[in-house]
């Protein structure tokens, strides 16, 4: 029925740093929750259990957080990349949360190279100005370092929680379809969400 694209969706998201990621992450996750269909998805940013790191993650995953977060319609494992194949392990990862006497939907992302890179790719004015070219930016395995954490000092405030990031990645939702070209994985998370709620009709 068209009544139920509007039923409230809670969403849990699990990332590597929920203080600084979750600045981004909240907004983000929001938008490709809309364009899946769940314009009223509840995000939550995991903060109890704290993690810290991929393995942390992963572990707290197979251990607490389900216990703790079973109410959950869905869970969001969203990762950096650091230059590495994350697919092989998120598999295993989904296929076992997924197989549980109380079965978990979990979806992995990683970030190619780092979640501060779909901030950058919103922005694509501002690279220019800088003079730096995407292809560069994208195949830096230290995105944040090398071309985040200037543009941070540049265009965010350091007056307000997460140094400007919740201004920026709403800023850079206006050109959602771009981030989605230039990051792919954004568009295949959208489709993956996408394909579990249909399978939910």
């Amino acid at each position: 029925m068209a009544g139920e694209r509007f039923v409230s969706f809670n969403v849990l998201v699990v990332p590597e740093d929920p203080t600084l990621n979750g600045y981004i992450l909240q907004p983000l996750c929001t938008r490709i929750l809309q364009e899946a269909g769940k314009p009223r998805a509840n995000i939550k940013i995991l903060t109890d259990p704290r993690v810290e790191g991929d393995a942390d993650a992963k572990a707290k995953l197979l251990s607490e957080i389900p216990e703790n977060w079973d109410h959950m319609d869905l869970m969001l494992l969203i990762l950096d990349a650091d230059g590495k194949d994350r697919q092989p392990g998120f598999a295993r990862l989904e296929e076992e949360l997924a197989n549980r006497q109380r079965p978990v939907k979990l979806i992995c992302c990683a970030a190619v190279q780092e979640i501060e890179t779909w901030v950058l790719a919103g922005h694509p004015d501002k690279l220019k100005a800088n003079r730096w070219g995407w292809s560069e930016i994208r195949a830096e395995v230290s995105t944040k370092e090398v071309y985040f954490e200037p543009f941070l000092e540049q265009h965010g405030d350091p007056a307000v929680p997460g140094r400007g990031r919740k201004r920026l990645i709403q800023e850079a939702l206006a050109n959602y379809t771009a981030i989605k070209q230039r990051c792919p994985e954004i568009q295949d998370l959208e489709d993956r969400i996408r394909e579990h709620l249909a399978q939910l009709t």
